[in-house]
């Protein structure tokens, strides 16, 4: 009876579209089931999955040992709220601690809520801390930055589309151009009211934009010298996603606040954190800043599991390898083609520029075919298509993506 029900693609896709509010433009697929590297669709068709849930799925699909620990925990106990404490948080908070190498970990559940703590701590040991007058911190932000979709990080956006009908905004920010330390030198200098940095180590939703070698770090050096706070957004770039544990380990980068999401549970379970040590988080006093669900017994039996997978099975190393397999395979490619144009990235997470304005629809007509073709990924930009695939793929399965993608693009190929 369940079979005789079953919906079809196109069913299900008109279910959202009458039902569900409209705030996405997924691409035409309807997944069903997962594992590893690969998705299948409810008719049944198998696809290599290049998005990974824009990185949160970077130990794979369904892994068996973080699923494990969800479905143990869920059985046992789910949620107690902060009210009372759980038997799994601390240990949760001194695993994630040592593993990142920090005092303290405040436990959230996504990567926005994430970040609206992180600018809260700042402000907050901004103010008693740095001595800057209350409502007079300011933060400086990158360009181009994709930190959210909150009011207050929107606030600091400049995509029009997260912005129009959505103010007034929250004030309190600098925006200076991505991979510009002379910008960057110029606002510390000029406003002694600059509590913190806000910076991702690879812009990726603007494109997987990698900075200047060298920018973090010395990014770092200049928020020293001017006692502000660098806050580091590896909440898409976190967790071995670009062939170090974090980005910024590829310049030795210790940021002073680290906000982390997405992969942190392996996609299982929304688990997100800031980390920081206790010259900064011993500001937090009780009732300054909560969560319901934030530091949940399954979150934290799961966040230990995905954190767990990414050492035992060396994620990072095996990111770093195949990252520069791809990379070369594409160039190869690029040599002589004039529908892409650059290939550029960091471990498995890089991106395809297409020959194209921003405005026109040809990369979003590639990742059509690129579906046809057993492969899943959505563009960025309009003219740009990310590409990273699960953490846990293998040599040979890369090379077989690496000829879909290629063989896809010759379809368009003037």
């Amino acid at each position: 009876m369940a079979i005789l029900n079953k919906k079809s693609s196109q069913e299900l896709i008109d279910l959202e579209d009458k039902y569900g509010a409209h705030n996405y433009h997924p691409l035409p697929v309807v997944l069903s089931k997962g594992e590893g590297v690969h998705v299948w669709d409810v008719e049944g068709k198998k696809y290599y999955d290049f998005l990974s849930a824009y990185s949160a799925v970077n130990q794979g699909h369904c892994h068996p040992k973080i699923v494990g620990a969800m479905v143990e925990q869920a059985q046992t106990l789910t949620l107690t709220s902060r009210a009372f404490y759980n038997d799994r948080l601390g240990e949760y908070e001194k695993f994630a601690t040592e593993f990142f190498g920090f005092d303290k970990l405040l436990p959230m559940n996504t990567g926005a809520e994430a970040v609206e703590t992180a600018l809260k701590l700042c402000r907050k040991w901004a103010y008693e801390k740095k001595g800057i007058s209350e409502n007079e911190a300011q933060i400086i932000v990158c360009k181009n930055n994709f930190h959210g979709r909150t009011t207050t990080i929107i606030s600091f956006s400049n995509d029009p589309v997260a912005r129009k009908n959505f103010g007034p905004f929250t004030n309190g920010f600098i925006k200076i151009e991505y991979d510009n330390l002379v910008a960057l030198e110029e606002a510390l200098a000029k406003n002694k009211n600059v509590a913190g940095f806000l910076v991702e180590p690879i812009q990726g939703e603007a494109g997987v934009y990698v900075p200047s070698e060298g920018y973090l770090a010395k990014a770092k050096a200049l928020c020293e010298k001017h006692n502000v706070l660098f806050i580091a957004d590896e909440v898409q770039t976190g967790i071995a996603r670009t062939g170090k544990l974090l980005a910024v380990d590829h310049e030795n980068v210790t940021p002073d606040i680290l906000v982390l999401g997405k992969a942190l549970s392996g996609g299982a379970y929304p688990v997100s954190g800031v980390l920081a040590n206790d010259a900064i988080m011993d500001v937090i006093k009780p009732g300054n800043h909560g969560s319901t669900f934030g530091g949940n017994p399954v979150a934290a039996a799961v966040a230990i599991a995905a954190l767990e997978v990414v050492k035992e099975e060396k994620l990072a190393e095996n990111a770093e390898e195949l990252g520069r397999l791809f990379r070369s395979e594409l160039e190869t490619y690029i040599k002589d083609s004039s529908i892409a144009t650059l290939v550029r990235g960091k471990g498995l997470l890089n991106a395809v520029v297409i020959n194209d304005t921003e405005e026109s629809d040809t990369a979003w007509n590639i990742c059509v075919a690129l579906k046809e073709n057993g492969l899943l990924a959505k563009p960025t930009h309009g003219n740009i298509i990310r590409f990273a695939p699960p953490l846990v793929m293998n040599k040979e399965q890369l090379l077989d993506c690496v000829a879909i993608i290629t063989n896809t693009l010759k379809q368009f190929e003037k």
